[in-house]
């Protein structure tokens, strides 16, 4: 990538179509004129007098300046003009969510996503990285079923154990329980249980977890994963919004809602969605699993 700079030659960018938008700006398919090469152009209005460069911008940058791997999204440029702020990223089509709803997966196709989703998470969290903000919105593929890795924005460093971080992160179907039981301090392992979510959907077709406000979606996860107990994670009747009068759900077996995976691919499912996050698999762990042990590396 080049130095961040300012009033470099935007123009050499070209508008193909909008990608999509948010609270931030809008992301462009554009064409490179130099190279002719497509890529991803993310546009956000500045108001450098006043707000200067949004704090996610900014974050989005330097994270993605020291996250080069090959699962993870490439930043090509930064420009800023005199209103606007520029990423420049690599092209990718499509994302998981688009090619879950065009076509039913296989099962290795299943697992080499997921190796190397958990291969791009290893590099995050092994740097202190969280991302903060994994759905299959934000995992970009490609016709072999290569992944990366996008949209750092929410992602922060994780750089001081037992620091307060905002709890209010995450997409809710994916969002982990501490989260929504008010959980200021957290670490990588919110990661690993939206990774496990992903992994749960990329199986069935189906969202497993569709709340539609946090305390729905921490009730669904209650009744599929069994209401949690002091026993298997201490301290969680006390947390700040854990329910008054929760209903004590058993729990459904694994097996019985993911009768399409094998017993490794269980196990490992198993082991993403613990509810105690102190329990939860690393993704260094997720990657020894023998679930992914004839995965072939590219």
């Amino acid at each position: 990538m080049s130095e961040f700079g300012r009033d470099r030659d935007i123009d050499r960018y070209q508008t193909v179509e909008v990608l999509g938008h948010g609270a931030y700006g809008r992301v462009y398919k554009a064409r490179d004129t130099v190279t002719g090469a497509y890529i991803a152009l993310k546009r956000m209005t500045l108001n450098l007098e006043t707000e200067g460069v949004p704090t996610t911008s900014l974050r989005e940058v330097c994270l993605l300046r020291e996250l080069n791997h090959p699962n993870i999204v490439a930043l090509y440029d930064v420009v800023i003009t005199e209103k606007k702020l520029f990423l420049i990223f690599e092209y990718i089509e499509k994302d998981l969510r688009k090619v879950m709803e065009e076509q039913a997966l296989q099962a290795p196709q299943i697992k080499k996503i997921m190796h190397q989703l958990m291969k791009a998470l290893c590099f995050c969290h092994s740097r202190r990285f969280m991302h903060r903000d994994l759905k299959p919105e934000n995992i970009l593929i490609d016709t072999n079923f290569n992944i990366k890795v996008a949209d750092f924005g929410l992602a922060r460093a994780y750089t001081i154990p037992g620091r307060p971080y905002s709890n209010e992160v995450q997409t809710l179907w994916y969002r982990s329980p501490e989260l929504l039981l008010g959980c200021e301090i957290y670490s990588v392992s919110i990661d690993m249980w939206s990774a496990g979510c992903i992994f749960a959907e990329l199986v069935t077709h189906r969202v497993l977890f569709p709340g539609t406000t946090p305390f729905g979606e921490l009730n669904e996860i209650f009744r599929i994963m069994g209401t949690p107990t002091e026993s298997v994670w201490p301290g969680v009747t006390t947390m700040k919004n854990f329910p008054q009068n929760q209903e004590i759900y058993p729990g459904i077996p694994f097996s019985q809602l993911f009768n399409q995976l094998d017993e490794y691919g269980l196990d490992l499912l198993s082991k993403m969605l613990i509810m105690n996050p102190a329990q939860r698999i690393s993704a260094k762990q997720a990657l020894n699993h023998p679930y992914f042990a004839d995965v072939e590396e590219n």
